[in-house]
Protein backbone atom coordinates (compact mmCIF):
# COMPACT_ATOMS: atom_id res chain seq x y z
CA UNK A 1 0.00 0.00 0.00
CA UNK A 2 2.90 2.22 -0.38
CA UNK A 3 2.55 4.89 2.83
CA UNK A 4 -0.18 2.93 4.42
CA UNK A 5 0.52 -0.13 6.91
CA UNK A 6 -3.05 -0.57 7.67
CA UNK A 7 -6.65 1.20 6.49
CA UNK A 8 -9.37 -1.24 8.76
CA UNK A 9 -12.64 -0.82 10.14
CA UNK A 10 -13.49 -2.30 13.77
CA UNK A 11 -16.56 -3.21 15.26
CA UNK A 12 -16.65 -3.10 19.40
CA UNK A 13 -19.11 -6.24 18.92
CA UNK A 14 -17.25 -8.81 18.43
CA UNK A 15 -20.15 -10.89 16.48
CA UNK A 16 -20.82 -8.15 14.08
CA UNK A 17 -24.52 -8.49 14.37
CA UNK A 18 -26.85 -5.62 15.11
CA UNK A 19 -31.03 -5.02 15.28
CA UNK A 20 -32.75 -1.92 13.89
CA UNK A 21 -31.90 1.04 17.03
CA UNK A 22 -29.16 -0.84 17.94
CA UNK A 23 -26.05 1.74 18.31
CA UNK A 24 -23.09 0.63 16.23
CA UNK A 25 -19.42 1.78 18.00
CA UNK A 26 -16.39 1.06 16.20
CA UNK A 27 -12.93 2.22 15.14
CA UNK A 28 -11.38 3.39 11.95
CA UNK A 29 -7.73 2.34 12.12
CA UNK A 30 -5.12 3.87 9.82
CA UNK A 31 -1.62 3.52 10.14
CA UNK A 32 1.17 5.31 8.18
CA UNK A 33 4.77 4.66 7.69
CA UNK A 34 5.51 8.58 6.59
CA UNK A 35 3.71 11.45 6.20
CA UNK A 36 0.90 11.24 4.28
CA UNK A 37 -0.86 14.05 2.57
CA UNK A 38 -4.93 14.11 1.91
CA UNK A 39 -8.24 16.44 2.08
CA UNK A 40 -10.06 13.85 5.09
CA UNK A 41 -10.74 10.57 6.27
CA UNK A 42 -14.35 9.71 5.97
CA UNK A 43 -16.74 6.97 6.90
CA UNK A 44 -20.02 5.79 4.98
CA UNK A 45 -22.56 4.31 6.88
CA UNK A 46 -24.60 2.77 4.25
CA UNK A 47 -27.87 0.11 4.49
CA UNK A 48 -29.77 -0.62 1.32
CA UNK A 49 -30.92 -3.52 -0.96
CA UNK A 50 -30.67 -4.23 -4.59
CA UNK A 51 -32.44 -6.64 -7.51
CA UNK A 52 -30.65 -7.04 -10.38
CA UNK A 53 -30.80 -9.94 -13.02
CA UNK A 54 -30.38 -10.28 -17.06
CA UNK A 55 -32.69 -11.95 -19.43
CA UNK A 56 -31.98 -12.87 -23.32
CA UNK A 57 -34.36 -12.79 -26.53
CA UNK A 58 -33.98 -12.74 -30.49
CA UNK A 59 -35.60 -9.65 -32.14
CA UNK A 60 -35.59 -9.09 -35.85
CA UNK A 61 -35.26 -12.09 -38.28
CA UNK A 62 -33.13 -13.16 -41.13
CA UNK A 63 -29.74 -11.15 -41.79
CA UNK A 64 -31.55 -8.21 -39.15
CA UNK A 65 -31.41 -10.84 -36.04
CA UNK A 66 -29.40 -10.34 -33.29
CA UNK A 67 -29.39 -11.15 -29.49
CA UNK A 68 -30.25 -8.50 -26.69
CA UNK A 69 -29.80 -8.55 -22.96
CA UNK A 70 -32.23 -6.85 -20.74
CA UNK A 71 -31.69 -5.56 -17.65
CA UNK A 72 -34.28 -5.67 -14.51
CA UNK A 73 -33.56 -3.30 -11.58
CA UNK A 74 -34.61 -2.16 -8.99
CA UNK A 75 -33.17 -0.69 -5.83
CA UNK A 76 -34.02 0.88 -1.77
CA UNK A 77 -31.80 2.57 0.21
CA UNK A 78 -32.60 2.29 4.47
CA UNK A 79 -29.50 4.74 5.23
CA UNK A 80 -26.99 6.83 4.01
CA UNK A 81 -24.33 8.91 6.21
CA UNK A 82 -21.27 10.42 5.73
CA UNK A 83 -19.23 11.02 8.82
CA UNK A 84 -15.66 12.93 8.74
CA UNK A 85 -13.20 11.40 10.89
CA UNK A 86 -10.34 13.42 9.76
CA UNK A 87 -9.63 16.82 7.67
CA UNK A 88 -12.30 19.49 6.64
CA UNK A 89 -11.64 18.41 2.83
CA UNK A 90 -8.92 20.75 2.53
CA UNK A 91 -5.38 19.56 1.96
CA UNK A 92 -3.79 18.91 5.05
CA UNK A 93 -1.06 16.50 6.47
CA UNK A 94 -1.74 13.08 8.43
CA UNK A 95 1.50 12.46 10.36
CA UNK A 96 3.51 9.37 10.53
CA UNK A 97 2.78 6.37 12.81
CA UNK A 98 -0.98 4.50 14.00
CA UNK A 99 -4.01 6.95 14.10
CA UNK A 100 -7.03 5.55 15.59
CA UNK A 101 -10.59 7.55 15.06
CA UNK A 102 -13.53 6.14 16.98
CA UNK A 103 -17.12 6.34 15.60
CA UNK A 104 -20.93 5.72 16.57
CA UNK A 105 -23.74 4.89 14.61
CA UNK A 106 -27.54 5.14 15.69
CA UNK A 107 -29.43 2.22 13.19
CA UNK A 108 -32.36 3.47 12.06
CA UNK A 109 -35.79 1.37 13.01
CA UNK A 110 -37.27 -1.26 10.84
CA UNK A 111 -34.53 -2.25 8.97
CA UNK A 112 -34.97 -5.62 6.87
CA UNK A 113 -32.54 -8.57 7.93
CA UNK A 114 -29.04 -9.19 6.10
CA UNK A 115 -29.47 -10.96 2.89
CA UNK A 116 -27.73 -12.38 0.19
CA UNK A 117 -29.50 -14.08 -2.90
CA UNK A 118 -28.98 -14.97 -6.15
CA UNK A 119 -30.43 -11.81 -8.08
CA UNK A 120 -30.49 -9.52 -5.26
CA UNK A 121 -29.25 -8.83 -1.53
CA UNK A 122 -30.11 -7.08 1.39
CA UNK A 123 -26.68 -5.29 2.30
CA UNK A 124 -25.21 -3.37 5.00
CA UNK A 125 -22.02 -1.73 5.19
CA UNK A 126 -18.98 0.84 6.57
CA UNK A 127 -17.00 2.27 3.60
CA UNK A 128 -13.91 3.84 4.98
CA UNK A 129 -11.95 6.56 2.19
CA UNK A 130 -8.93 8.31 2.64
CA UNK A 131 -9.13 11.29 -0.06
CA UNK A 132 -6.34 12.35 -1.69
CA UNK A 133 -6.10 15.25 -3.51
CA UNK A 134 -4.25 14.38 -7.21
CA UNK A 135 -4.13 10.59 -6.72
CA UNK A 136 -5.93 7.66 -5.91
CA UNK A 137 -8.04 7.40 -3.33
CA UNK A 138 -7.20 4.47 -0.67
CA UNK A 139 -10.81 2.63 0.65
CA UNK A 140 -11.56 -0.17 2.95
CA UNK A 141 -15.16 -1.58 4.28
CA UNK A 142 -16.34 -3.68 6.53
CA UNK A 143 -19.69 -5.27 6.14
CA UNK A 144 -21.72 -6.31 8.92
CA UNK A 145 -25.62 -8.20 10.11
CA UNK A 146 -28.58 -7.00 10.78
CA UNK A 147 -31.42 -9.18 12.20
CA UNK A 148 -34.86 -7.91 11.70
CA UNK A 149 -37.29 -9.49 14.86
CA UNK A 150 -39.94 -11.90 13.62
CA UNK A 151 -41.69 -13.28 17.18
CA UNK A 152 -43.00 -16.59 16.69
CA UNK A 153 -45.72 -15.92 19.64
CA UNK A 154 -47.04 -13.01 17.08
CA UNK A 155 -47.84 -15.79 14.56
CA UNK A 156 -51.04 -17.44 14.84
CA UNK A 157 -50.58 -20.21 13.17
CA UNK A 158 -46.77 -20.86 14.60
CA UNK A 159 -48.14 -23.58 17.33
CA UNK A 160 -50.37 -24.99 15.07
CA UNK A 161 -49.67 -28.63 13.30
CA UNK A 162 -49.75 -28.85 9.55
CA UNK A 163 -50.67 -31.63 7.36
CA UNK A 164 -51.11 -32.40 3.76
CA UNK A 165 -51.49 -35.88 1.28
CA UNK A 166 -51.32 -36.49 -2.28
CA UNK A 167 -51.77 -39.29 -4.19
CA UNK A 168 -50.74 -40.27 -8.13
CA UNK A 169 -51.47 -42.88 -10.63
CA UNK A 170 -48.34 -43.97 -12.73
CA UNK A 171 -49.01 -45.18 -16.29
CA UNK A 172 -46.66 -48.30 -17.37
CA UNK A 173 -46.40 -49.20 -21.04
CA UNK A 174 -49.94 -48.39 -22.16
CA UNK A 175 -51.69 -49.74 -18.66
CA UNK A 176 -52.48 -47.61 -15.48
CA UNK A 177 -50.54 -48.84 -12.62
CA UNK A 178 -51.94 -48.40 -9.10
CA UNK A 179 -51.60 -45.57 -7.14
CA UNK A 180 -49.09 -43.88 -5.07
CA UNK A 181 -49.87 -41.82 -1.79
CA UNK A 182 -48.48 -40.13 1.40
CA UNK A 183 -49.39 -38.18 3.70
CA UNK A 184 -46.93 -35.56 5.85
CA UNK A 185 -47.55 -33.51 9.18
CA UNK A 186 -45.82 -31.90 11.32
CA UNK A 187 -46.41 -30.49 15.33
CA UNK A 188 -45.95 -27.07 14.77
CA UNK A 189 -45.28 -24.53 11.64
CA UNK A 190 -43.19 -21.80 13.34
CA UNK A 191 -39.27 -22.32 14.03
CA UNK A 192 -36.35 -20.67 14.61
CA UNK A 193 -32.47 -21.70 13.52
CA UNK A 194 -31.02 -24.45 15.50
CA UNK A 195 -34.59 -26.02 16.58
CA UNK A 196 -35.29 -29.63 14.88
CA UNK A 197 -38.61 -30.43 12.98
CA UNK A 198 -40.07 -33.66 13.92
CA UNK A 199 -41.10 -35.02 10.39
CA UNK A 200 -43.87 -37.82 10.45
CA UNK A 201 -45.08 -39.30 7.31
CA UNK A 202 -46.85 -42.30 5.95
CA UNK A 203 -46.20 -43.25 1.95
CA UNK A 204 -48.09 -46.56 0.22
CA UNK A 205 -46.93 -47.74 -3.30
CA UNK A 206 -49.25 -49.31 -4.83
CA UNK A 207 -47.90 -49.18 -8.41
CA UNK A 208 -45.87 -51.92 -9.97
CA UNK A 209 -43.04 -49.65 -10.02
CA UNK A 210 -40.38 -48.80 -7.34
CA UNK A 211 -40.13 -45.88 -5.54
CA UNK A 212 -36.31 -44.60 -5.57
CA UNK A 213 -36.15 -42.87 -2.56
CA UNK A 214 -38.50 -40.45 -0.68
CA UNK A 215 -36.97 -37.34 0.61
CA UNK A 216 -38.01 -34.28 3.08
CA UNK A 217 -36.75 -30.69 1.94
CA UNK A 218 -36.87 -27.57 3.62
CA UNK A 219 -37.02 -25.15 0.57
CA UNK A 220 -36.53 -21.25 0.89
CA UNK A 221 -38.40 -19.65 -1.99
CA UNK A 222 -37.30 -15.72 -3.25
CA UNK A 223 -39.45 -13.40 -4.83
CA UNK A 224 -37.21 -10.51 -6.31
CA UNK A 225 -39.45 -7.56 -7.81
CA UNK A 226 -37.96 -5.45 -10.29
CA UNK A 227 -39.35 -2.55 -11.89
CA UNK A 228 -41.26 -4.12 -14.76
CA UNK A 229 -40.95 -7.64 -13.54
CA UNK A 230 -40.86 -10.37 -11.30
CA UNK A 231 -38.58 -13.63 -10.22
CA UNK A 232 -38.74 -16.42 -8.52
CA UNK A 233 -35.77 -18.77 -7.43
CA UNK A 234 -35.18 -21.13 -4.49
CA UNK A 235 -32.39 -22.89 -2.76
CA UNK A 236 -32.61 -26.16 -0.72
CA UNK A 237 -31.71 -25.07 3.12
CA UNK A 238 -31.93 -28.67 4.20
CA UNK A 239 -32.13 -32.36 2.94
CA UNK A 240 -32.82 -35.53 4.67
CA UNK A 241 -34.13 -38.91 2.87
CA UNK A 242 -35.58 -42.45 3.14
CA UNK A 243 -34.20 -45.75 1.40
CA UNK A 244 -36.40 -47.04 -1.94
CA UNK A 245 -39.91 -48.50 -1.21
CA UNK A 246 -40.81 -51.72 -3.88
CA UNK A 247 -43.93 -52.22 -5.40
CA UNK A 248 -46.73 -53.19 -3.24
CA UNK A 249 -43.78 -51.47 -0.16
CA UNK A 250 -44.83 -48.67 2.55
CA UNK A 251 -42.30 -46.85 4.83
CA UNK A 252 -43.02 -44.69 7.71
CA UNK A 253 -41.44 -41.26 8.73
CA UNK A 254 -41.90 -41.97 12.17
CA UNK A 255 -40.77 -37.89 13.35
CA UNK A 256 -37.51 -37.78 11.68
CA UNK A 257 -35.42 -34.74 13.20
CA UNK A 258 -34.49 -31.97 10.62
CA UNK A 259 -32.45 -29.45 12.01
CA UNK A 260 -33.10 -25.64 10.94
CA UNK A 261 -29.83 -24.32 10.02
CA UNK A 262 -29.06 -20.46 10.37
CA UNK A 263 -30.98 -18.88 7.75
CA UNK A 264 -32.90 -14.80 7.83
CA UNK A 265 -36.54 -15.04 9.04
CA UNK A 266 -39.75 -15.65 7.23
CA UNK A 267 -40.87 -12.45 4.74
CA UNK A 268 -37.77 -10.44 4.77
CA UNK A 269 -39.92 -7.50 6.62
CA UNK A 270 -38.78 -4.24 5.97
CA UNK A 271 -37.95 -4.87 2.35
CA UNK A 272 -40.39 -4.44 -0.57
CA UNK A 273 -38.65 -5.74 -3.50
CA UNK A 274 -37.35 -9.01 -2.23
CA UNK A 275 -39.79 -11.67 -0.60
CA UNK A 276 -38.87 -15.28 1.45
CA UNK A 277 -40.84 -17.96 2.33
CA UNK A 278 -40.27 -21.46 3.14
CA UNK A 279 -41.90 -24.66 2.53
CA UNK A 280 -41.22 -28.04 4.17
CA UNK A 281 -41.76 -30.70 1.53
CA UNK A 282 -42.49 -34.11 1.25
CA UNK A 283 -41.22 -35.62 -1.89
CA UNK A 284 -41.67 -39.86 -3.46
CA UNK A 285 -39.39 -40.05 -6.58
CA UNK A 286 -40.54 -42.66 -8.59
CA UNK A 287 -37.93 -44.55 -11.28
CA UNK A 288 -38.18 -44.54 -14.72
CA UNK A 289 -39.86 -41.23 -16.20
CA UNK A 290 -42.42 -39.64 -14.14
CA UNK A 291 -42.69 -36.56 -11.92
CA UNK A 292 -42.53 -36.89 -7.91
CA UNK A 293 -45.34 -37.05 -6.01
CA UNK A 294 -45.25 -33.98 -3.52
CA UNK A 295 -46.67 -32.75 -0.27
CA UNK A 296 -45.98 -29.56 0.51
CA UNK A 297 -46.63 -27.62 4.06
CA UNK A 298 -45.84 -24.09 4.98
CA UNK A 299 -43.15 -23.12 7.52
CA UNK A 300 -42.77 -19.44 9.44
CA UNK A 301 -38.90 -19.01 10.32
CA UNK A 302 -38.67 -16.83 13.05
CA UNK A 303 -36.20 -14.74 15.08
CA UNK A 304 -37.59 -15.38 18.86
CA UNK A 305 -38.48 -18.87 19.55
CA UNK A 306 -42.51 -19.98 20.87
CA UNK A 307 -42.70 -19.75 24.58
CA UNK A 308 -44.40 -22.79 25.39
CA UNK A 309 -41.31 -24.73 23.05
CA UNK A 310 -38.97 -22.49 25.52
CA UNK A 311 -40.92 -23.96 28.39
CA UNK A 312 -40.67 -27.25 27.17
CA UNK A 313 -36.98 -27.23 26.64
CA UNK A 314 -36.00 -25.81 29.96
CA UNK A 315 -39.02 -27.56 32.18
CA UNK A 316 -41.23 -25.77 34.98
CA UNK A 317 -37.60 -24.28 36.45
CA UNK A 318 -37.34 -21.52 33.55
CA UNK A 319 -36.19 -18.80 35.22
CA UNK A 320 -37.29 -15.19 33.26
CA UNK A 321 -34.44 -12.55 32.02
CA UNK A 322 -35.53 -9.95 34.37
CA UNK A 323 -33.93 -12.26 37.28
CA UNK A 324 -30.21 -12.15 35.75
CA UNK A 325 -27.85 -10.04 34.58
CA UNK A 326 -25.40 -11.41 31.73
CA UNK A 327 -22.82 -9.69 30.95
CA UNK A 328 -22.40 -10.25 27.61
CA UNK A 329 -25.78 -10.92 24.93
CA UNK A 330 -23.99 -9.21 22.21
CA UNK A 331 -27.17 -7.44 20.36
CA UNK A 332 -30.07 -8.36 22.84
CA UNK A 333 -27.19 -6.28 25.70
CA UNK A 334 -28.49 -3.35 24.47
CA UNK A 335 -31.59 -4.07 22.42
CA UNK A 336 -35.08 -3.27 24.70
CA UNK A 337 -38.29 -3.62 22.27
CA UNK A 338 -41.44 -3.50 24.12
CA UNK A 339 -42.84 -7.40 23.47
CA UNK A 340 -40.12 -9.83 22.77
CA UNK A 341 -41.91 -12.66 24.00
CA UNK A 342 -39.13 -14.84 26.39
CA UNK A 343 -37.13 -12.03 25.72
CA UNK A 344 -39.62 -9.14 27.32
CA UNK A 345 -38.08 -9.02 30.31
CA UNK A 346 -34.56 -7.68 29.40
CA UNK A 347 -33.66 -4.94 31.32
CA UNK A 348 -30.56 -3.03 32.10
CA UNK A 349 -32.40 -2.28 35.56
CA UNK A 350 -33.15 -6.18 36.16
CA UNK A 351 -32.70 -6.80 40.05
CA UNK A 352 -29.92 -9.12 40.70
CA UNK A 353 -30.12 -12.66 41.72
CA UNK A 354 -29.01 -13.52 45.40
CA UNK A 355 -28.81 -17.68 44.52
CA UNK A 356 -27.92 -18.93 41.01
CA UNK A 357 -31.15 -20.39 39.20
CA UNK A 358 -31.63 -23.49 38.13
CA UNK A 359 -32.06 -23.02 34.58
CA UNK A 360 -31.98 -19.88 32.40
CA UNK A 361 -32.83 -19.39 29.20
CA UNK A 362 -29.73 -18.01 27.68
CA UNK A 363 -30.24 -15.68 24.11
CA UNK A 364 -29.42 -16.84 20.85
CA UNK A 365 -25.96 -17.22 19.97
CA UNK A 366 -25.40 -15.98 15.68
CA UNK A 367 -23.84 -18.44 12.61
CA UNK A 368 -22.71 -17.81 9.28
CA UNK A 369 -25.64 -18.45 6.69
CA UNK A 370 -25.95 -21.53 5.89
CA UNK A 371 -25.28 -20.71 1.87
CA UNK A 372 -22.32 -19.51 2.76
CA UNK A 373 -19.95 -16.39 1.57
CA UNK A 374 -20.51 -14.56 -1.30
CA UNK A 375 -18.43 -12.18 -3.50
CA UNK A 376 -19.97 -8.22 -2.06
CA UNK A 377 -17.36 -6.21 -4.21
CA UNK A 378 -19.74 -3.55 -6.24
CA UNK A 379 -19.26 -1.51 -9.41
CA UNK A 380 -17.18 1.15 -8.07
CA UNK A 381 -14.80 -1.33 -5.98
CA UNK A 382 -11.95 -3.73 -7.09
CA UNK A 383 -9.45 -6.16 -5.82
CA UNK A 384 -7.48 -2.98 -4.55
CA UNK A 385 -10.28 -2.51 -2.29
CA UNK A 386 -9.56 -3.56 1.22
CA UNK A 387 -11.71 -5.16 3.97
CA UNK A 388 -14.32 -7.96 2.99
CA UNK A 389 -14.42 -8.87 -0.31
CA UNK A 390 -16.72 -12.03 0.93
CA UNK A 391 -19.46 -11.89 3.42
CA UNK A 392 -21.97 -14.19 4.60
CA UNK A 393 -24.78 -12.77 6.99
CA UNK A 394 -25.11 -14.34 10.59
CA UNK A 395 -28.26 -15.22 12.16
CA UNK A 396 -30.07 -15.81 15.47
CA UNK A 397 -29.23 -19.81 16.26
CA UNK A 398 -30.59 -21.71 19.17
CA UNK A 399 -28.75 -24.63 20.66
CA UNK A 400 -30.77 -25.85 23.08
CA UNK A 401 -28.48 -28.18 24.32
CA UNK A 402 -26.51 -25.85 25.59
Amino acid sequence: MGKINEFSIFLNNPQQVYYAGQQIDGTVVVDLNEAMKLRCVSLRFEGKANVHWTEEHTTGSGESERRETDHYYAHEDYFNFDLMLFGSGQSTLLQAGRHTFPFSFLLPPNLPSSFEGSFGNVRYSLKGKIDRPWKFDHKTKKLFTVVSVLDLNEQTTAMSPAEGGNEKNLCCLCCKSGPISATFRIDRQGYVPGETIQLSAEISNHSSRKMKASRVRLIMYIMYHAIQKTRSDQQDVAVTSHQAILPGGSDVWNREPLRVPPIPPSNLIGCSIIDINYVLQLEVEPAGPAFDLEVPLELIIGTIPLRQVVQQQYGANLVPFSAVQPSNWGPFSTFQPSNLGPFSAVQQSAPAVSQPPQCVMAPPSYAECVFGKSSVLEEDENEHTGGDKNFAPSYAYYDWSK
